[in-house]
């Protein structure tokens, strides 16, 4: 079983709270998200394993058990081109829960009209796969967010 920890501080929602169809639709994967506190931050591996994705907004590290965890920073955000994102990491690293892998600023992706809501989706996953799941209240990063048979 794996555990995926928050990769922020904030508080967690809904994935069906998400302000995207394909997120809010679990269209992706099941999982749940992250209303991120509004000041410069720095958002943490969720899992040990290697990142097989990086971008500015996005990452995807999947841990030994072939479980892949993507991290969304923002909604729309892919539409800053990178601007006010910094790579900690790169693909192909392993990394270690609780490892920095992008330093970012939630207030300054919201001033450019996006939203910061960060999803926290278990790729490839069936929602009956997840328990324990956080869906509200505040979370610190690297507490658990849901657990994943």
């Amino acid at each position: 079983m794996t555990t995926v920890t928050s990769p922020l501080a904030g508080r967690a929602i809904k994935l069906t709270d998400v302000p995207d169809p394909v997120f809010a639709g679990a269209m992706v994967g099941p999982g749940n998200a992250i209303d991120p506190v509004r000041e410069p931050s720095v958002a943490i591996a969720p899992v040990e394993g290697v990142v097989v994705s990086l971008h500015p907004h996005a990452f995807v590290v999947v841990d030994g058990e072939g479980h892949g965890v993507l991290t969304h920073l923002g909604i729309d955000t892919v539409q800053l081109n990178g601007e006010g994102f910094e790579l900690l990491v790169k693909k192909g690293d392993t990394v270690t829960r609780g490892q920095a892998v992008v330093r970012w600023n939630p207030a300054a992706v919201e001033a450019a009209g996006k939203s910061p809501i960060c999803p926290v989706v278990a790729l490839e996953a069936t929602a009956d796969a997840l328990g324990d799941l956080r869906e509200d209240g505040d979370v610190t990063a690297g507490e658990p967010l849901f657990s994943w048979r």
